[in-house]
């Protein structure tokens, strides 16, 4: 028992370590057990050891965390080769909000899951009347994304319509519209929201619609709710089941008797995001 014990201390005088350490586990072996966890798990145990750290950054474990078609998000959404980035700095750059198509649009993944959520601004829908002030303006805010939104004063035809050619990963996806009865500002530091131009949303329904490139349609009508808040008005939900080919999505919202005006109304975007992140934006 005595001679073992000063065994013991002598490899502990020579350098030897007394028991195995973080940094004594294989990389791979731990780069395998990360391809079971999450992103946001993989970089809080990232900040273990130097082992595990190398371990995090291998890409066979982030290539497994992206969409399928990271490759057409690189190139279109970012501009660069997925060649050029490491699979970690693809995520991580993707995880951000990324716009495209003259900075009218905005994808980025969800950070906990690597899901695809992709916004349109109001810049980029066909507004009935848009080019005339009288019944439309651009107004800046920052309550939105896009640091502006279509203020409706008052219109007869009130009609919105949106279309976007993507390639999505596959999965179900729902679409919204996020609308707000009055204009919001600030007002001694306190958020403050005019209601004076608000009408005509009570009398008849708005009218919500989608349609894909591959014969999927939805439709909903409901009247507009909740002066002073915005709101995601769902227009209806699509799947994706082969994401090697881009498809194309219409989407729509209207309110077309033109027995009376209606007006105090503002448009932000429309958004797109996977049909189980729905209760997110209730």
């Amino acid at each position: 028992m005595g001679a073992a014990a000063s065994d013991l201390v002598a490899d502990a005088q020579r350098g030897f370590p007394l028991k195995p350490g973080l940094d004594d586990v294989p990389e791979s072996c731990i780069s395998s057990i990360f391809l079971y966890l999450d992103p946001p798990e993989i970089c809080k145990l990232a900040s273990l050891s130097r082992v595990f750290r190398g371990a995090s950054l291998a890409d066979f474990v982030w290539e497994t965390k992206l969409p399928s078609n990271y490759r057409y998000l690189v190139k279109k959404v970012l501009g660069q080769s997925p060649e050029s980035l490491s699979k970690k700095e693809i995520y991580a750059k993707l995880c951000r909000s990324n716009r495209f198509d003259g900075g009218t649009k905005e994808v980025w993944l969800d950070k906990s899951s690597g899901k695809l959520c992709l916004s349109v601004s109001a810049k980029a829908l066909k507004i009935t009347g848009i080019d005339d002030r009288r019944y439309w303006n651009h107004i800046p805010t920052e309550e939105s994304r896009f640091e502006t939104v279509a203020f409706l004063q008052q219109i007869w035809w009130f009609e919105v319509v949106g279309e976007l050619e993507f390639e999505f990963p596959p999965g179900a996806y729902s679409v919204f519209f996020r609308l707000q009865l009055g204009k919001a500002s600030k007002r001694f530091g306190r958020r403050v929201c005019n209601l004076d131009q608000v009408h005509g949303w009570n009398i008849k329904p708005v009218r919500f619609q989608l349609s894909t490139s591959n014969g999927q349609q939805a439709s909903s009508e409901c009247y507009l709710y909740e002066p002073g808040n915005w709101v995601h008005y769902h227009v209806g939900d699509f799947v994706i089941e082969n994401s090697n080919s881009p498809t194309k999505i219409k989407f729509s919202t209207m309110q077309i008797d033109c027995t009376h005006t209606k007006g105090g109304l503002c448009l932000d975007c429309v958004l797109i995001y996977p049909s189980e992140f729905r209760q997110r934006l209730k």
